[in-house]
């Protein structure tokens, strides 16, 4: 079996959290994907996040439709930053016959060196990189880390060609902190309805 992961804060989720992420599960022929929304995300700790369980409850919401698309509380059950290399280990001890691929956008990828423990993390799973028509990795400001180009090289890193979603978590924030309407397709219309009863970033 084939599993894709894929974690951020989805605060809320869109989207531009999606559509890439389905089209990565058609063109790799994954048979499940799972959504990992995070307490307390180790690179944006400085920035204020909805309630955990609210932002839970909006990725649930969002994957409703699709059967093998599902969400984890694996990464809200910590009591710290949930770091990508425990949760990996989590899901191979927890299903050791699964092929686990890592979705990740380009700027994560290009920015995994700077990860908790990162080289292990190429080691626990395949890398799924989301990237947008056009890129290039020797476009790059600076070049990769040796063991990911080495990954790369070894077909160890899938890149998923999507066409770019001008959305963003930030103007939907902005958007409903000023009392304006989201732009249609933004978010899904459960995530709308569930944001308004709330008044979630008001």
């Amino acid at each position: 079996m084939k599993v894709g992961l894929f974690g951020g804060s989805f605060d809320p989720i869109h989207q531009g959290h999606i559509e890439p992420v389905l089209e990565a599960q058609r063109k790799l022929g994954l048979d499940r994907v799972v959504y990992l929304p995070t307490a307390s995300p180790p690179h944006k700790r400085r920035q204020s996040f909805a309630p955990a369980l609210a932002r839970y409850a909006m990725v649930e919401l969002a994957l409703l439709d699709y059967p093998d698309v599902v969400v984890s509380t694996h990464e809200l059950t910590l009591d710290r930053p949930a770091y990508t290399v425990e949760t990996l280990e989590s899901f191979n001890l927890a299903e050791p016959a699964t092929e686990h691929f890592l979705i990740l956008g380009a700027d994560s990828f290009l920015e995994l060196a700077s990860w908790v423990r990162w080289r292990e993390i190429l080691q626990l799973a395949r890398l799924a990189v989301l990237i947008r028509p056009g890129f290039r990795l020797d476009s790059s400001d600076s070049p990769l880390a040796p063991e990911l180009a080495a990954a790369v090289a070894a077909g160890r890193v899938d890149f998923v060609e999507n066409a770019p979603l001008a959305v963003s978590s930030t103007e939907i924030r902005r958007c409903l902190a000023d009392g304006e309407t989201v732009p249609d397709g933004w978010l899904a219309p459960r995530v709308v309805r569930y944001l308004s009863k709330y008044r979630l970033y008001r």
